[in-house]
């Protein structure tokens, strides 16, 4: 889920949120200035430093200078994403480390966070550096590629038994195979949206379509299930495409860039997806299955985080006994929330109050901030 809206009724619990989303790593932990690129964002403009830069570890220092929210990415020449930074608030900075190889790129800033946003091309020269990584980050890179196809083959038949209760108009069964149907995707999402296309037809919100955009895709039927309570033809055909989008995710996800900071990048974009959505109680505004999807969300960044500590152990000790301390407090404090610690049977987010929602908001503020520094440790 890419797109961001707040209401007023959550705008308190989305600013504590964002604190950590937007506050976090003004320092840099480049190594050389050579390689970090400022980057100037307006509501329109995107100005970079440079506009060239030899392959290896690069570092953005954003700068939001407008006065709406906005997203940064690096991409490939057909949109796929190197890495992105979302929900970078008016007036703050952040920081985002990313493994670049030869070639051409785009740096784009989208205000708003809407559109094809304000692009500047990066071309990036010279042998590849990733020949001398250390082989345990290539190690990790393999083994999270393993793990995000797992969770795509493992959504497959989920998603089928979901459909399959839609079509037979059962609305009931359809609501029972709703939230377990998406836990692999809340898992590796970051690696879905790396190529651009798929996410917006399967987990958009109403709020987040772009202008004669359609609306498709798991919200779309989650408002069928619970508000509208009822299932049509249209529902029935939307189930199917589902699938279909679901199958084309499975069939590209061995494709995916990865490497071992997009990984980290990833890991603090769930940690967002979290902040902004979850917590709000915005991203299943209608099942109220907000839990299931934090959960996912937390353990996906953990897998990428438990893959790269052992490197980030040796570059920054301090960071990973701070990280250990923060993904377990999150992990205890989620268990409240379930009776049996093995299922994702959560409470109905309707269920949890404002007090324990703030309390909820300052665990992912806890784990956001260490969590958005290990892309640094492990490219050092």
């Amino acid at each position: 889920m890419r797109a961001v809206r707040f209401s007023l009724v959550t705008a308190a619990v989305t600013a504590a949120a964002l604190t950590a989303v937007t506050g976090c790593t003004e320092k840099s932990d480049a190594k050389d200035g050579d390689r970090v690129i400022d980057v100037t964002a307006t509501d329109d403009k995107c100005e970079t430093s440079k506009k060239e830069i030899t392959a290896g570890h690069v570092e953005l220092a954003i700068e939001n200078k407008g006065s709406k929210v906005t997203e940064v990415y690096i991409l490939f020449p057909d949109d796929r994403v190197v890495t992105e930074r979302e929900n970078i608030g008016p007036g703050t900075r952040q920081r985002v480390t990313a493994e670049v190889k030869a070639g051409e790129y785009r740096i784009a800033c989208k205000p708003g966070m809407k559109g094809d946003g304000i692009r500047q091309d990066l071309k990036v020269t010279g042998a590849d550096a990733v020949a001398k990584r250390d082989p345990r980050l290539d190690k990790a890179v393999a083994a999270y590629r393993a793990y995000a196809q797992a969770q795509a083959d493992e959504t497959l038949p989920k998603v089928a038994t979901f459909v399959a209760a839609v079509k037979a108009g059962d609305l009931e069964a359809a609501k029972k195979a709703y939230a377990p149907s998406r836990i692999g995707w809340e898992r590796t999402e970051p690696v879905a949206e790396s190529f651009g296309d798929i996410d917006p037809k399967v987990d958009v919100r109403a709020d987040g379509l772009e202008a004669g955009q359609k609306w498709t895709g798991w919200h779309r039927l989650e408002k069928a299930l619970w508000q509208d309570k009822k299932i049509g033809p249209e529902e029935k055909t939307l189930a199917d495409q589902l699938v279909t989008d679901l199958t084309d995710w499975q069939k590209r996800v061995g494709k995916a860039e990865i490497s071992p900071t997009s990984m980290a990048n990833g890991a603090k974009e769930l940690l967002d997806e979290v902040a902004t959505g979850k917590v709000t109680g915005e991203e299943e505004r209608y099942s109220h299955t907000d839990l299931v999807d934090f959960k996912a969300n937390v353990e996906g960044a953990q897998k990428s985080y438990e893959l790269l500590e052992p490197v980030a152990r040796e570059n920054d000790a301090a960071l990973v006994t701070e990280l250990d301390k923060q993904f377990t407090a999150i992990d205890a404090l989620l268990d409240k929330y379930r009776a049996d610690k093995t299922s994702y049977d959560f409470v109905s987010y309707d269920k949890v109050s404002p007090a324990q929602r703030k309390e909820l908001s300052d665990a992912v503020n806890a784990l956001a901030e260490p969590l958005s520094k290990l892309a640094a440790a492990v490219a050092k």
